[in-house]
């Protein structure tokens, strides 16, 4: 269902967005040390173009590569990241949820049917590549120096460089190189501590945490490779919360629609993405840890300084002419709140697959665009509302950060704060509708909560209340009927001529 070519590079990406005049070079000078955030932050606000900084500089001067950021800085390049228009990124979520769990086949015709949904299962099946774009020139031993990046330091008070768009691909010890089906993709910032050094951070929860835990249990260094400037389809994979048993790499080739292009790396036992701009090897210490911090993330706020897995780079390896992918974290918007707006509608028929009585979800970007969920379900019995949040919580690990979450009717835009808001104080009393637990699993990056990694849940009820919910008569909702609104239409071309400047 692509509406829109294939892009099997970052460059091939970069070439749809400028023929439609959403890509600009930016020839001004500008320093990798916050100038770039600040000149990204501003763009992406006004909903601007990709930018291509030529003439970045940093501590070591004028930068070896361009520097590409706001890759994802407006919704409409997200979903052509995935190869569809805006408007149809919810038709795009019904085909994944359908591959996710696909019905049984009705005869003939509906096998007929269903060939699309074949098509991309067959697309997951990786294409090696003998001699890969991403290895065109090879820094190795000596000639490795993360210092040659430029690598941008994003806010005030942070330590070092970071690398924020990294794509870090490991695989758990019992699975060989070629098993990519057991690959983890995901994307985990990396603070560069000198030319072959760097810091993972990864959480306990992520797949990358989980496959290092593994090695390290039999004492031994894990392989990792990173890749930098990867086609938008392998970035997007990484992002999506995908099932554990699901491979990243494998997955991008059913939202490209082409089998992913993998070439085995140069000094560790990876497969990695072919048609990348930058690959970095090296291997994770089962033990060895270093302080990483404190940096700017997603809410907002610095993150306090822990001990994070060390990485030592053995190889990099550079596309001719390489670009350098980068963005920042910060309060929204940012490029992760725009993604993950996206991505909401994405993953809304999965949802209601499993949660059937949601019409609809919003994840507000304003709250770090998972911390808050505003759900409107077709209600048909009492205490359905905590029901569903319970089950919300309970469906994908990600939701287990959500810590507040508010279900209404489905007259209800859940998307309107004014329509939340009038739910809010018509339909819900704090006596009642308020659902709290305790010592639960939260987001480690929330400082608000009572301990790292354990805090509390709140559920609001802002539902009409029926049947053992409620003993009083319940209010009937204002409302003009249909016959007296198609007469007003009628009338009200001529209202507007006699009163003018107003719409309807």
């Amino acid at each position: 269902m692509r509406d829109i070519p294939k892009f099997r590079t970052l460059r091939d990406f970069l070439r749809h967005l400028e023929g439609e005049g959403d890509f600009a070079r930016v020839a001004t000078p500008a320093s990798l040390v916050h100038e770039m955030t600040e000149i990204h932050r501003r763009v992406l606000k006004a909903g601007g173009p990709a930018l291509e900084f030529s003439a970045a500089h940093g501590p070591r001067g004028r930068a070896e590569m361009p520097v590409i950021t706001n890759l994802f800085g407006t919704e409409a390049r997200v979903a052509a990241g995935l190869g569809v228009k805006r408007e149809r990124v919810g038709e795009l979520g019904e085909i994944l949820a359908a591959l996710r769990e696909p019905a049984p086949v009705d005869g003939f015709r509906d096998a007929l049917s269903r060939w699309p949904m074949v098509r991309a299962a067959l697309a997951t099946r990786p294409n090696i590549v003998s001699a890969p774009h991403c290895q065109a020139e090879r820094r190795l031993g000596a000639d490795v120096d993360l210092g040659r990046l430029p690598v941008q330091t994003c806010w005030p008070d942070e330590p070092a460089p970071l690398i924020t768009w990294p794509l870090v691909i490991t695989r758990p010890p019992d699975a060989g190189m070629e098993e990519t089906g057991c690959y983890n993709t995901g994307i985990y910032r990396m603070q560069v501590l000198g030319k072959d050094k760097a810091i993972l951070r990864w959480l306990a929860h992520r797949g990358g945490a989980k496959h290092h835990r593994n090695w390290a249990q039999r004492g031994e260094n894990m392989p990792v490779a990173v890749a930098i400037g990867a086609d938008p389809a392998t970035i997007l994979s990484a992002a999506l919360p995908l099932p554990e048993t699901v491979s990243e790499l494998r997955f991008s080739g059913v939202l490209r629609g082409e089998r992913p292009r993998l070439a085995p790396a140069l000094t560790v036992p990876l497969m990695v993405p072919a048609d990348a701009e930058i690959i970095l090897e090296g291997w994770v210490s089962p033990d060895e840890t270093a302080p990483e911090g404190p940096y700017g993330d997603h809410t907002g706020y610095y993150n306090a300084v822990e001990p994070f897995p060390l990485m030592q780079v053995t190889a990099i390896t550079l596309a001719a002419d390489p670009l350098y992918l980068s963005t920042f974290t910060g309060r929204p918007p940012d490029e992760p709140s725009v993604i993950g707006a996206v991505f909401n509608d994405l993953a809304l028929p999965m949802i209601r697959r499993q949660i059937p009585e949601i019409r609809d979800l919003w994840l507000p970007p304003e709250a770090c665009s998972y911390r808050m969920a505003i759900i409107a379900i077709d209600k048909r019995y009492p205490g359905q509302a905590r029901r569903v949040m319970m089950a919300l919580w309970g469906l994908l690990p990600q939701f287990s950060y959500t810590k507040t979450i508010i279900v209404v009717d489905d007259d209800i835009d859940v998307r309107d704060w004014k329509d939340v808001a009038w739910a809010l104080a018509t339909r819900m009393d704090p006596s009642r509708d308020l659902m709290q637990i305790d010592r639960t699993p939260i987001d480690y990056l929330d400082f608000a909560s009572p301990e790292p990694g354990l805090g509390g849940k709140l559920g609001i009820d802002a539902t009409n209340k029926i049947g053992a919910e409620t003993s009083r008569e319940w209010g009937r909702v204002l409302a003009m009927s249909d016959a007296v609104k198609a007469d007003v239409d009628r009338l009200w071309p001529a209202v507007l001529n006699e009163i003018g400047g107003m719409r309807p």
